[in-house]
């Protein structure tokens, strides 16, 4: 199984942590390959913070599954290697991005059946047994000659992440400036 976290900045220990507690009970059943980033994995097996391209594309190839955080890259890589993603996405409000695209992302995808999204400890666990028993359920028909729609997905993943952050700048601040005091007037 490989688990990519990708390369941001932000640690994703919620992921990190669901997948040790996991792993904790199923050791014997599974071979690791965990891409953590900026996370840390103390007790991981397999644990690396970062893989090259070619390395990372190795592991998809050889993987039965692939978890990953909500990063359209890796999820359209992880498709184009005829894995259906087992995708926990990064959320802003636990200091693990910058903006909610993952959440909104793979939540789209979810919808449509592109992915398996896990938003709780319990969904990945679930998910992660389920690919125990029948990795097939996570597999889709790869299509490793498919560049000119994967630069088309891409492109149409970034119009999507302009348009998001555009509209995010739209908002109104959540916040007000304290009024000036009329004191600092009168100190010219």
């Amino acid at each position: 199984m490989l688990v990519a976290v990708g390369t941001d900045k932000h640690p994703f220990d919620r992921l990190v942590d669901w997948l040790a507690q996991w792993h904790a009970d199923a050791a014997d059943a599974v071979g690791l390959t965990v891409q953590h980033g900026h996370t840390k994995a103390p007790g991981l097996p397999g644990a690396v913070p970062f893989l090259g391209h070619d390395a990372l594309q190795q592991e998809m190839a050889d993987a039965d599954l692939v978890v990953c955080h909500g990063g359209p890259a890796t999820i359209l890589e992880a498709r184009r290697h005829g894995h259906l993603p087992i995708v926990v996405p990064r959320d802003p409000g636990r200091g693990e991005h910058v903006d909610d695209h993952q959440q909104l992302f793979a939540r789209r995808l979810g919808a449509a059946g592109l992915v398996a999204l896990c938003e709780t400890r319990e969904q990945l666990h679930d998910a992660l047994a389920a690919g125990l028993a029948d990795p097939s359920r996570f597999a889709v028909a790869a299509d490793p000659d498919a560049h000119e729609a994967r630069r088309v997905a891409v492109a149409r993943v970034g119009q999507i992440v302009e348009d998001l952050v555009a509209r995010a700048a739209r908002r109104p601040p959540r916040w007000r400036p304290w009024p000036r005091s009329d004191r600092t007037e009168g100190r010219r």
